[in-house]
């Protein structure tokens, strides 16, 4: 065991402790000014539609466009990963976001709103970039999930930077200001990314290529062996369908379809349910929902904590599962119970992704660790759109939003927890860079 550590590369040894730190710090901030500019343009659309004309159909189709576009650009982030590197595609997303926010700024109308906004797809992937890039930054031991959780909540910060900032800057310098503003931090976190090393996993997965492509297989191999890595390729999508991880790809990838229903019924349109369906004022509502941004800070930490002590997969299968019972009791329950029911629901809603991220980067090899969560992810988008469809259906033919928001969020939430339970069981402790599980921890 004590040669290992010789025959790997430059930047192939595990990082210290303080540039872990580092890393994490980075990618935490990157993920909190994507999400910045990923959901500021939902918080100024009554805005912008105001300044350009659009009536609320025309808002809606723009809206619901962006989410294709944010669909399409969103499929570049797992070859990304897997070609160029972790830190590249750290700091290929997070440019994004930055470009995104500054060109919305000049956008003069809907089909240049479309197709600006469909970039931030880049920003909205960032997450995927920090599941990998922090999952082989950290190494395969330790209280990992729960270091991963700081950064997963990002997503509350950030959102709610956005609607402060917005709260604050929008008078004085209106929504294309607004825009504008949002990306200088982005750039200052790139330029931060920059001096970051390279995930060592992937510097010896490219050194073992390089040795490979000069005719070196026997130290190639011993690299490889070194660092726990099998399968050292550039993988393609056939690979995560391939028969050991088809259905595993097909669990994951449908339970981020309708896990978004329900993030796009009761988190992006929750004012619109809670004032249809249970009759909270809207100001109430706002009241809510930063309050919910709040619970849904501490969940993100209690079940990256919980997943680092019962496993992630378990986690997240049990939290979806209270979560939609509780958004079930909330939507048909009393009035007086919905803002603490709402906070609790949010809570085991949007907290399992501490565990569902971090599980993502650890449940596929190293080879398609980029391409494989990233197939899953972009469901996301395409849930957010079946979500709202299934809702305005539901709606549309004469039923209440009550019994709308259940069928279209609640049995959604329920149905993402069921789809886990066909994922991979994988051992969160081994240090083998492996395609197949090598134990049965959940």
């Amino acid at each position: 065991m004590s040669e290992k550590p010789d025959v790997l590369p430059p930047g192939g040894a595990p990082l210290n402790a303080r540039m872990i730190r580092r890393v994490s710090l980075v990618c935490f901030l990157a993920w909190v000014f994507s999400v910045f500019d990923h959901t500021l343009f939902g918080t100024l659309l009554p805005e912008i539609a105001i300044d350009f004309g659009w009536s609320s159909a025309e808002s809606t189709a723009v809206a619901t466009w962006v989410t294709a576009g944010t669909f399409i650009v969103s499929l570049a982030v797992g070859p990304m990963l897997d070609r160029l590197g972790r830190k590249p595609a750290l700091m290929i997303t997070t440019a994004g976001a930055a470009l995104t926010s500054g060109v919305s700024s000049i956008a003069g109308g809907k089909i240049a709103m479309v197709l600006v906004r469909s970039f931030s797809g880049l920003g909205y992937s960032e997450e995927v970039v920090n599941s990998v890039y922090l999952n082989e930054v950290y190494g395969r031991k330790g209280k990992r999930g729960f270091m991963y959780s700081f950064v997963q909540s990002g997503w509350p910060v950030g959102a709610l930077l956005g609607a402060a900032l917005t709260a604050a800057f929008l008078p004085a310098i209106g929504w294309r200001g607004v825009f504008l503003f949002a990306t200088f931090p982005a750039i200052v976190i790139v330029l931060l990314a920059w001096r970051l090393p390279e995930s060592p996993v992937f510097v010896n997965m490219r050194h073992v290529r390089k040795l490979r492509r000069e005719g070196r297989s026997e130290e190639a191999d011993q690299v490889a062996a070194a660092a726990g890595i099998e399968d050292e390729r550039a993988g393609t999508v056939r690979d995560v369908f391939a028969p050991g991880l088809r259905m595993h790809t097909f669990c994951l990838s449908t339970a981020w379809l309708l896990n978004w229903m329900a993030i796009q019924v009761f988190s992006v349109l929750g004012t619109t349910v809670l004032t249809e369906a249970k009759g909270v004022s809207f100001d109430n509502a706002l009241l809510v929902l930063i309050l919910a941004n709040a619970a849904g800070f501490t969940g993100y930490l209690f079940h990256g904590y919980l997943g680092d002590r019962i496993g992630r997969r378990i986690t997240i299968i049990i939290g979806w599962l209270i979560g939609g019972v509780v958004m079930t009791v909330m939507l048909f329950g009393p009035v007086a119970a919905v803002i603490p029911l709402y906070a609790v629901g949010l809570f085991f809603l949007t907290g399992p992704y501490a565990a569902l991220l971090f599980y993502m980067g650890e449940s596929f090899p190293a080879h398609v660790r980029g391409i494989g969560p990233n197939t899953a992810h972009i469901m996301g988008p395409v849930g957010a759109i079946v979500g709202s469809a299934v809702l305005s259906a539901l709606v549309g033919t004469g039923y209440s939003m009550t019994f709308a928001a259940f069928c279209a969020g609640s049995l959604g939430l329920i149905g993402s927890s069921i789809a886990m339970l066909g994922t991979r069981k994988v051992n969160q402790e081994s240090t083998q860079e492996s395609a197949t599980p090598t134990a049965t921890t959940n």
